[in-house]
């Protein structure tokens, strides 16, 4: 059978809604206008309030239930049930034929609702480490995607892609400490910058909001030229001039690193679910692809000393194949005919 009416959930970070925008962007190409349930906490309503890649959007009171304890985690659940009611009644009135969830606790209402009405459920789960609802739900998901455990692709606008180069000489760095900043990856970058202005090494900072002035500030009262910015809205114009990066280790971030084939140093925010951003590192650095450092590892020397013994060709040639950038069509098309491929690994 196949399917036409598709709603798409989950989010709650960029991360999440990246993967639910590519998704929706390659249904939209294929004259499919899915539907969106997502949460009033979060970034969702900020990312697809307004989309007309949408059907119509929904913005249920959802909330996560990992942190809470006792009562507050009881009345958590008890929250959930009544989204999943009402979600169930949603996918009801739109004939909904399957639910494509990211995950993220904006995600459990339709993947409940999905369960309780019987509707195929497929899954992308981001990261190496399985979120909490993710592994939770797997074993009722029609098919559950993961570039980590079964080499499916990760879905990555075509934009990374179209513009990847082999990287050879060391000319222009850039520290993406994401939308939001990461102060460790900031005050790296503001203690190295004099060694690599003086060896000729041109710098590109996104700093996040928060700590965009004193960044800004620290560059011009030392007479560096630098890119500084607070957030852009097309990334990859920014990372194709780079040569190496030094990021967080978002699964979103990762890959759209990889398919530009810019090698990477990465700094895992330690305080992430699971430690997934370190295992999600660790699987380009096993791969002689990159590099994975532990913030409270992190020392000025030890960064100067390995970016001056960097191989770039080596490491840029190494990432070439680490996905396909047919990832969202791949996954599409299996949504679309209903999960006929089989699955790879346990289901």
């Amino acid at each position: 059978m196949r399917i036409k009416k598709i709603a798409i959930t989950g989010g709650g970070t960029g991360g999440h809604l990246k993967i639910a925008k590519v998704i929706k962007d390659e249904l939209n190409k294929r004259g499919i206008k899915p539907i969106y349930i997502g949460s009033t906490s979060g970034a969702d309503k900020a990312w697809f309030e307004n989309d007309e890649g949408f059907e119509k959007t929904y913005f249920l009171p959802s909330s996560g239930v990992v942190n809470k304890k006792g009562f507050g985690k009881i009345n958590a659940l008890t929250h959930i049930i009544k989204l999943s009611l009402k979600a169930k009644k949603i996918l009801k009135e739109h004939n909904i034929q399957a639910v494509f969830s990211v995950g993220g606790y904006s995600a459990a209402p339709a993947s409940f609702a999905a369960i309780l009405s019987k509707t195929p459920l497929f899954i992308h789960e981001q990261n190496a480490h399985i979120g909490s609802l993710n592994k939770l739900l797997k074993p009722f998901s029609k098919r559950f995607f993961n570039t980590f455990l079964y080499g499916d692709p990760y879905p990555v606008e075509d934009i990374f892609f179209d513009t990847a180069r082999v990287r050879k000489e060391l000319k222009t760095i850039i520290f993406l400490g994401g939308s939001q900043g990461a102060v460790a990856i900031n005050d790296l970058a503001v203690s190295i910058a004099k060694d690599l202005n003086s060896k000729g090494i041109k710098i590109i900072h996104q700093t996040g909001k928060r700590d965009f002035e004193r960044i800004k500030r620290f560059y011009l009262e030392n007479g560096i030229e630098a890119d500084v910015f607070d957030f852009h809205p097309d990334l990859s114009e920014k990372i194709q001039k780079a040569d190496f990066a030094v990021s967080r280790a978002g699964a979103s971030t990762l890959f759209e690193l990889a398919a530009n084939q810019i090698p990477t140093l990465f700094i895992p925010y330690p305080y992430a679910a699971g430690d997934h951003q370190y295992h999600n590192a660790k699987f380009i650095a096993d791969k002689n692809a990159g590099f994975v450092i532990r913030q409270n590892e992190t020392d000025k020397n030890k960064i100067l000393e390995l970016i001056s013994g960097l191989d770039l060709f080596t490491l840029s040639q190494n990432l070439k194949d680490l996905n396909k950038k047919n990832g969202a069509e791949i996954i599409v098309s299996e949504i679309l005919t209903n999960g006929i491929i089989s699955q790879k690994g346990a289901k």
